[in-house]
């Protein structure tokens, strides 16, 4: 069964959830300590290519794979063969194989590695080395991982943190820093920070500038601004808007400031199963309100293929202030 994201996770003060919190300490030392040692014994292998790993330090949410897509259209500009590689989160197959677009689902390769692949030849394995191996065979002259900080098989060229940029009033990217599951972090910040070569930080396309407080935490690393930016303008009309990712209230928010007329939203779990009742639900809420039905590019690939001609996907992409800075970062880390 998929959990939805508690928001108390990204609440600094404490107050929210402290209960919760407190009785879910004992686990999280043992969930870092378990994370920690894991990293420590391993001996990462050398596939013979640039390996480029987009992460994050906390469970879900930042905004991995629009900065790997961008990552790859970077690559692509400057003639790297670059291959995606994800272990294929959601999906019952394990590889390693190729993503086919036209063959493969949402259920069976995971939603992530099926959007990349529509950009880029996208792999999945639940065995990083083996999957890494096949797509070098393959051709791959580069490996971008998605969702690869705290997998220590492989050796990394550069090591990218992806941090969802936006506060609001107590809210933060991190919370309290507790660990999974009292809050939101894979591992304490300093751990995460010290594997890192650079930080992403991504803000939505009508954000202010990034917090000079936040901007602080990363300390000396290089750090680029991101901005989640719509493909289009949403639908006209009247609009339900549904999502089923870590953060979807953010998806609301994003819907509402790109003047979508949104009659109703409604948050799913990350990562969730469109179930017949759901598709009902969906089509009551449309119908009450007279309106279309809109939703992210992620969940549009989970949709059953009769449902996707009646809601509309809404794609976002990563943009680079420094894109130019960004580029010669890759440009090094890729030769």
């Amino acid at each position: 069964m998929k959990l939805s994201t508690p928001r108390w996770w990204y609440r600094r003060d404490g107050r929210h959830g402290r209960v919760v919190r407190t009785l879910l300490k004992p686990a999280s030392w043992l969930w870092a300590a378990a994370t920690a040692r894991r990293i420590a014994r391993a001996d990462p292998v050398d596939v013979g290519v640039p390996v480029i790993s987009i992460g994050n330090l906390t469970v879900g949410g930042s905004g991995k794979t629009p900065v790997a897509r961008e990552v790859l259209r970077l690559l692509r500009r400057q003639g790297v063969g670059a291959h995606a590689l994800s272990r294929g989160y959601g999906g019952k197959l394990t590889g390693p194989l190729r993503v086919d677009p036209a063959v493969h689902t949402a259920a069976e390769v995971g939603d992530e590695p099926l959007m990349l692949s529509a950009d880029a030849p996208a792999w999945i394995s639940a065995d990083r080395v083996a999957g890494a191996h096949a797509a070098v065979a393959a051709g791959a002259r580069a490996l971008v991982l998605d969702d690869a900080h705290q997998n220590p098989a492989l050796k990394k060229t550069l090591s990218l943190i992806v941090v969802d940029g936006e506060t609001r009033e107590d809210e933060w990217p991190f919370g309290d820093g507790s660990v999974f599951p009292s809050g939101p972090m894979r591992e304490p910040l300093a751990a995460g920070l010290a594997r890192a070569d650079a930080v992403v930080v991504l803000l939505p396309a009508d954000a202010p500038p990034a917090d000079a407080e936040l901007l602080a935490v990363f300390g000396t690393l290089p750090i680029f601004i991101a901005r989640l930016e719509p493909a289009g303008p949403p639908p006209p009309g009247p609009q339900v808007g549904f999502a089923g990712i870590a953060k979807p209230w953010k998806v609301e928010r994003s819907l509402i400031a790109a003047g979508c007329d949104l009659a109703d939203f409604a948050p799913f779990p990350d990562h969730a199963e469109y179930r017949p009742r759901d598709l009902a639900f969906l089509a009551d809420r449309a119908a009450v309100f007279d309106a279309g039905l809109v939703t992210t590019e992620k969940d549009w690939v989970r949709l059953p293929p009769d449902w996707r001609t009646r809601v509309v996907s809404w794609p976002v992409a990563a943009r680079f202030e420094d894109e130019a800075g960004f580029a010669t970062l890759l440009a090094h880390s890729s030769r």
